[in-house]
């Protein structure tokens, strides 16, 4: 699990320089819809590496559990599928990754009701 604190440290980097950008590369480039698409990407991306960050803290405490281990690789996934399809939806991608955002959702929802259960056990 000490990957979480790697993937969310870069997680945290890229969505910085992400949100820079577009506050100063994309504006006036794309629309103001199409720039808060981008911004949702971001924003759910600094939230879920967050959450990667803790959960590398936790496992350097001593804290580790498979449900663990099974949300943190849900919430890099859920990064790729969701904050990426948004930025590149955002950019003028083809429709079809639509479909793909949801899914990220999903494995964001997952990740996060598995620390749920893990902290109900």
């Amino acid at each position: 699990m000490k990957w979480f604190l790697f993937a969310g440290s870069l997680g945290m980097l890229i969505g910085v320089a992400l949100g820079a950008f577009a506050a100063h590369g994309l504006k006036g480039r794309l629309s103001e819809a199409s720039l808060a698409v981008f911004q949702t990407g971001v924003q759910y991306q600094f939230l879920h590496s967050l959450g990667l960050l803790i959960l590398g803290f936790a496992s350097r405490l001593g804290i580790s559990d498979p449900l663990l281990k099974i949300a943190g690789y849900c919430f890099i996934a859920g990064i790729l599928f969701f904050s990426g399809s948004l930025y590149w939806l955002a950019n003028g991608g083809p429709r079809w990754l639509g479909p793909v955002t949801p899914l990220g959702g999903t494995l964001f929802l997952v990740g996060w009701g598995l620390i749920a259960w893990y902290g109900i056990r």
